[in-house]
């Protein structure tokens, strides 16, 4: 990771909304259906890399997942996604 790419995401998280961005899924619905074809017990360990401020934790964790990491690059992105969640995160 150099500091230009980590300075970027730093950026992009600041100056854009969720839905500003254009990987954005109110409902990410292939990645969803890809984890639930594994039949994973609720409590299995599940990490979204990339995954910033996308909603999929959120949605993992509505359907009753446990055990979810999501790591990212940009500092903001992650601070987003812990304000969204809130207790849950």
């Amino acid at each position: 990771m150099t500091k230009n790419n980590k300075d970027h995401w730093e950026k992009i998280y600041k100056s854009k909304n969720i839905d500003e961005v254009s990987w954005y899924q109110e409902k990410p619905l292939v990645a969803l259906d890809f984890i639930k074809s594994f039949k994973l017990k609720k409590e299995a360990a599940i990490i979204d890399i990339g995954g910033g401020d996308s909603l999929l934790a959120d949605h993992l964790l509505a359907e009753g997942y446990k055990n979810i990491t999501v790591l990212d690059i940009s500092e903001e992105a992650l601070e987003k996604a812990k304000e969204r969640l809130g207790k849950k995160a």
